[in-house]
C-alpha cells in the first residue's frame, strides 16, 4: 500500500510531523508483504519476514492519536527483530473521527487474527506470539492483552497473546486520566466508552506478561498512567517489567524501537525470549 492510496488524514503538529517523517525515512526500503483484512485501506497488515525464523512473532500497532498514522511507518522497527529471527508485523486500523470506538480496536483484533492466519508461511508459531504498540497503538495492544472477549469470535485461543509491549501507552480515559481533552475516537460524552476503552479497568485477573516503557520526558499524564497500570497488573499477579528511558520524549521513545543498541530493543528482545521460553503468564517477582 502506498501512502497516497490512503484517505487524507488531518494535519498534525510540527513535532508530530517531524516524528512521522523520521519514521518514514527509517522505514524506506525495508521490504514487507501487504495483506488486507477489510475493504478500508487501513484494514491491512504489513509482514516483515525474519531472516532465520525462530518461530517467535511480534505484531506492533502504530500510534497517531487514534486519528492518524499508517502501518508502513513502523517498518523502521522491523530489522532489529527480523535479524534476530522474530517475524514482525505492523497492524493498520480505521481512524477517528470517521470511525469511533470500538471500530479501531476491532480492526486491531481482526488484523491480529489475520497475522495468525498468515504467519506459519513465514516461520511464525502461534504459540509464541507477542503484541505491542506506541501511544494509541500501545493503548490498543494493552486492551487486546487484558480483554478476553474478542478471541473466540476470531477462532483464536484465549491465551493467544504471550506478552504485551506498550511504549508510551494510554491506559485510562475519563476522570483521573490527566488528559487535557477527551479523545474524539471515544465518541459522544457519557456513552460508556471511557470505561470500556480503559485497559486499567479491565485488569481483573492475571494477564499475559507486560513489558512497559515510556520516555523520561514523555507526556506527564502517560507516566502517571503507566505507574497506575503497572500497579494494577502486579495486584493480580501478572509478570511486569517496566523501564523509563532516560532523556527520551514521547516521540523519541518510539524511535528507540528501531535502535538495536538503544535503551528499548535489547530489553524488549530479552523479555520476548524469556517469556517465549517460559510458556507462563504467571508472576516472576518484582522488577
Amino acid at each position: 500500500m502506498r501512502l497516497q492510496d490512503y484517505p487524507e488524514q488531518e494535519p498534525v503538529s510540527p513535532q508530530a510531523e517531524g516524528y512521522r517523517d523520521a519514521c518514514m525515512s527509517g522505514s524506506f526500503g525495508v521490504p514487507f508483504l501487504d495483506f488486507s483484512f477489510g475493504p478500508d485501506p487501513h484494514q491491512s497488515i504489513a509482514i516483515y519476514p525474519a531472516e532465520r525464523p525462530s518461530g517467535i512473532a511480534f505484531a506492533f500497532i502504530h500510534g497517531g492519536g487514534w486519528t492518524g498514522g499508517y502501518k508502513e511507518t513502523m517498518g523502521f522497527m522491523a530489522p532489529a527483530f527480523t535479524q534476530r529471527g522474530i517475524l514482525f508485523a505492523s497492524i493498520g486500523y480505521r481512524l477517528a473521527p470517521q470511525f469511533l470506538f470500538p471500530d479501531g480496536l476491532n480492526d486491531c483484533a481482526t488484523g491480529f487474527a489475520a497475522f495468525c492466519k498468515h504467519m506459519s508461511a513465514y516461520g511464525g508459531d502461534p504459540q509464541r506470539l507477542f503484541v505491542g504498540g506506541h501511544s494509541a497503538g500501545g493503548h490498543y495492544a494493552a486492551l487486546l492483552a487484558v480483554r478476553d472477549d474478542w478471541q473466540a469470535s476470531r477462532h483464536l485461543p484465549p491465551d493467544i497473546i504471550k506478552g504485551c509491549l506498550p511504549i508510551s501507552g494510554v491506559f485510562r480515559f475519563g476522570l483521573g486520566s490527566g488528559l487535557s481533552m477527551r479523545p474524539r475516537f471515544l465518541g459522544p460524552e457519557n456513552n460508556g466508552a471511557d470505561e470500556a476503552a480503559s485497559p486499567v479497568l479491565h485488569v481483573k485477573k492475571r494477564t499475559p506478561p507486560f513489558f512497559m516503557a515510556c520516555g523520561e520526558k514523555d507526556f506527564p499524564h502517560l507516566i502517571v498512567q503507566a505507574a497506575e497500570m503497572e500497579k494494577a497488573l502486579r495486584q493480580v499477579g501478572s509478570d511486569v517489567t517496566s523501564i523509563v528511558m532516560s532523556g527520551l520524549t514521547h516521540f523519541t521513545a518510539s524511535l528507540a524501537g528501531g535502535s538495536a543498541e538503544g535503551p528499548w530493543v535489547p530489553q524488549a528482545l530479552e523479555f520476548i525470549q524469556r517469556t517465549s521460553q517460559s510458556g507462563s503468564a504467571g508472576p516472576k517477582g518484582p522488577r
